[in-house]
């Protein structure tokens, strides 16, 4: 019995599922011709009212039938009709084929991408030792200007988040920011000379 001969709506679904159903345990392709010979310009049709261009519509439509004919089986006649079930797997695979559209390309050429170059031995040591040098020069920072520093570059702070946190005017935290770094500096260009 073909599609054409069943004449009614309740007949019709009859007919597709057991269409599916054969395909799920025999692999047939006569029942894969009928289901695709009736489902392939309706889902085209669908998915060019959804938006797609009519050569992203049967790519679309060619996806879905595969998936049709790989997961037959997975098809339960008491959950949905096949109508339901196909046109929910050709909007599933819109909206993927969407997605991947609007994913902007990678950049092979961006720096991002590119792992980290080696340092220099003698960069990597002298980076040591200036370290080494701003931490022992923070311990001699007054508590009151080394609080300020670490809530800013720590905490990642505003000034005006500072001032806030512990209670202060904007303008002390700024000069004792300040104040602190001019310290830092004089000393750390002592140390180098």
């Amino acid at each position: 019995m073909s599609l054409e001969t069943t004449g009614n709506d309740t007949g019709e679904r009859e007919h597709l599922a057991r269409c599916v159903q054969q395909i799920a345990k025999t692999r047939s392709r006569t029942a894969f011709a009928e289901i695709f010979e009736y489902f392939a310009p309706r889902l085209k049709s669908y998915l060019v009212r959804l938006g797609s261009d009519a050569n992203g519509a049967e790519e679309i439509v060619q996806e879905v039938m595969l998936n049709v004919w790989r997961k037959a089986d997975q098809y339960d006649q008491r959950q949905a009709s096949v109508s339901t079930w196909i046109f929910r797997i050709a909007r599933n695979r819109r909206i993927d084929s969407h997605r991947r559209m609007n994913k902007p390309e990678l950049d092979a050429e961006d720096p991002m991408l590119h792992p980290a170059k080696i340092e220099e031995p003698d960069i990597t040591v002298n980076r040591a030792q200036v370290e080494t040098v701003v931490r022992r020069q923070l311990e001699t920072l007054p508590d009151d200007q080394l609080v300020l520093l670490k809530a800013a570059f720590y905490e990642g702070l505003s000034h005006s988040q500072i001032a806030k946190k512990f209670g202060l005017p904007l303008g002390t935290v700024k000069s004792r920011i300040r104040i602190a770094f001019q310290r830092l500096k004089g000393q750390l260009e002592r140390d180098q000379h």
